[in-house]
């Protein structure tokens, strides 16, 4: 079996791919400076035997060097994340994004390891398209909107990765994360469930930023950890970018109503301008819709879970987590 290094592991997708690795067998090294991941997130495996933290920033180069040593796979997860995190620290965001990718892409070269890119939805911008493909065009705003940090930082990362399989044929696998949700996500840093969920169970009102017309999809990360550790271990994926998520779309306002039915059909929405939810420089993009026929020509599937049972797994967990801090 592989030794398998994952950064953020103790991240929301990162420690379910941890947990997948080391169920199918796999040796996993995790990198994580819990920043914004969480020791909870591995109770489950932190006493397995193949499991072993190394805790610090992958900002450290001698941390990476040692992470490194010996390892036959790179899944590369840490990074700045989340909305509003970018929208605060741009600065962290390019830090953090871009010289430690660019350090661990020469790492796995001297290593001869296969490489695990997570990328995201966020790198198409505003496109105008009803469903981004792989290879459509990137439209970013303007430089003075900080919203757009994150997704030209995971561009460059992209450009990167990919210049390495080309100069060195290092086996690189890319894929585009669209709104990746379960159990452990937390809403601190703008993801929507969460945060819709944890505003309902406490009574509401459930907060919806502009009108709630913005689409969306959304993907179980059971399903999307799956497909990135058997991208990642095909040859026919290496060299490519895949868009991973649900083709499902639904809108952010009809979100908040599925949650607010499940838990109390009494609960308010409130309506909240994106200025005053995140600043005067902000930009949304209205419609997030993947075009996943390159996944599932790869695979063989995409993910398909239904939004009811997404959102029943998640509630179901945030209300096991509220009885455990109450006991």
């Amino acid at each position: 079996m592989s030794l398998c290094l994952v950064t953020g592991g103790a991240g929301f997708i990162g420690s379910h791919l941890t947990e997948q690795l080391l169920k199918r067998g796999h040796h996993v090294r995790v990198v994580d400076d819990f920043s914004t991941g969480r020791a909870d997130n591995l109770a489950q495996v932190k006493d397995h035997p193949h499991l072993s933290l190394l805790q610090g920033s992958i900002t450290d180069q001698l941390l990476l060097m040692e992470a490194v040593r010996g390892v036959d796979v790179i899944y590369h997860l840490a990074a700045a994340v989340g909305v509003k995190l970018v929208a605060e620290d741009p600065v962290r965001t390019i830090e953090t994004n871009i010289y430690p990718t660019e350090m661990l892409l020469r790492l796995a070269v001297q290593s001869d390891c296969r490489f695990f890119l997570a990328s995201t939805s966020e790198v198409y911008g505003k496109n105008p398209k009803g469903r981004w493909t792989e290879e459509d065009d990137l439209h970013f705003g303007p430089t003075s909107r900080p919203r757009w940090a994150y997704g030209c930082s995971k561009a460059i990362d992209e450009f990167l990765s990919l210049a390495y399989h080309g100069k060195y044929k290092l086996p690189v696998t890319i894929g585009r994360f669209f709104n990746v949700v379960g159990p452990r996500q937390v809403g601190n840093y703008g993801m929507v469930i969460p945060r819709f969920v944890d505003q309902a169970l406490a009574g509401g009102p459930v907060v919806v930023y502009d009108d709630g017309q913005q689409v969306r999809c959304f993907a179980h990360v059971d399903e999307v950890v799956e497909c990135v550790i058997e991208l990642t271990e095909s040859d026919a994926a290496v060299g490519k970018i895949f868009n991973i998520g649900s083709d499902q779309d639904v809108s952010v306002e009809m979100l908040a109503r599925e949650i607010i039915s499940r838990i109390d059909p009494t609960i308010p929405i409130q309506y909240l301008g994106y200025q005053a939810a995140y600043g005067l420089d902000f930009e949304d993009v209205r419609r997030r819709v993947p075009d996943v026929s390159r996944l599932e020509q790869t695979l063989g599937r995409k993910p398909s879970r239904p939004l009811g049972k997404i959102l029943d797994d998640i509630i179901a967990w945030k209300r096991a987590a509220r009885s455990a801090e109450d006991a």
